[in-house]
């Protein structure tokens, strides 16, 4: 994996103000988040690294709008190591399932049954909250638009984090794109070696009935998002299912903004990844069990990533 520089930086380059005025800033920020949600709407959320990384650099030249050339590219410079090891991720994870190893399919089915008391969660929440209408696309309710939403942010929520923390803690930054990117490459460890067939794909081969669909797409009208262009084509995965990155991104974002805060409302971040799971069992995309390992793999990296600080010569970074 690609090493992020772990030094704490100058004190010049931890805060990045801008010297332009605020007018400038405000102006140029305008135009950033315009001209990205006519991009969305018109050809779709980004979940590629590469399109994601050029509309964050494009959100730091706009907040820093003023400043010399020269420290626009501090991003490029900062950045690559993340974007090369994300990289890696993305195509070695649509590779996994090319290896001979058969898919497991009755595991999740037998965990899931006895966490429903007899039947799927998916099964169940799909009886509830759809019916008969499960397979139309466009018969999606509000609550169905939120969960869309929900799901989508998995693409955009861990990174949009980093470019925050990146303009304004970089030693912050450094210990969350630690974690972030040692959950990606240790999910892609687990698919490499189980792969899992997910709720949808089981039901359409037969492996259980009642039949649920999938339906990560039914909210997304009202949205005006196009949640087939997140499919990424022949770089996808459909049995990279265990564990679920999609949950366990969300626990992470929840485990690591508790352990940074000092609130008590911090303890309401949690509420994230339970919405997260909700939506991605009710929409026949990850069993209740695939979540659960999400939330594990999730804590085992954040334990991790604590030890190995402490247990650093860098004391600056021996915080959660």
């Amino acid at each position: 994996m690609a090493t992020l520089d772990t030094r704490t930086p100058p004190a010049a380059s931890v805060t990045t103000t801008p010297p332009s005025s605020t007018r400038a800033r405000v102006v140029a920020m305008a135009v950033c988040l315009t001209a990205a949600a006519a991009w969305f709407r018109g050809l779709g959320v980004p979940a590629d690294p590469i399109s994601i990384f050029f509309w964050l650099w494009l959100v730091t030249v706009a907040w820093r709008w003023g400043v010399p050339l020269r420290r626009h590219l501090e991003f490029a410079q900062d950045w690559w190591p993340a974007l090369a090891t994300l990289l890696f991720y993305t195509y070695t994870r649509g590779l996994a399932d090319g290896l001979g190893i058969t898919p497991h399919v009755t595991m999740p089915i037998t965990v899931d049954r006895w966490i429903g008391g007899g039947e799927l969660p998916t099964q169940r929440l799909q009886a509830w909250w759809c019916g008969s209408t499960c397979a139309d696309q466009s018969a999606g309710r509000w609550y169905d638009t939120l969960f869309t939403a929900t799901y989508v942010t998995h693409f955009v929520a861990g990174l949009t984090i980093a470019v925050v923390l990146w303009l304004s803690s970089r030693a912050v930054w450094v210990r969350w794109m630690r974690r972030y990117l040692a959950l990606n490459l240790a999910g892609l460890s687990v698919y490499v070696v189980y792969p899992m067939v997910p709720p949808w794909m089981a039901s359409d081969s037969g492996a259980f009935t009642p039949q649920v669909h999938r339906m990560s797409g039914r909210g997304g009208a009202a949205l005006g998002l196009k949640l087939e262009e997140l499919v990424m084509g022949p770089i996808g995965n459909p049995v990279a299912a265990m564990p679920s990155l999609h949950a366990g991104t969300a626990f992470l974002i929840a485990f690591f903004g508790i352990s940074a805060l000092a609130s008590t409302w911090r303890w309401l971040l949690l509420l994230y990844p339970l919405a997260m799971t909700t939506a991605l069992v009710y929409f026949g995309e990850h069993y209740v069990i695939d979540a659960v390992a999400g939330a594990v793999l999730a804590g085992i990296v954040m334990t991790g990533c604590r030890v190995w600080e402490r247990r650093s010569r860098h004391p600056a970074e021996q915080a959660a």
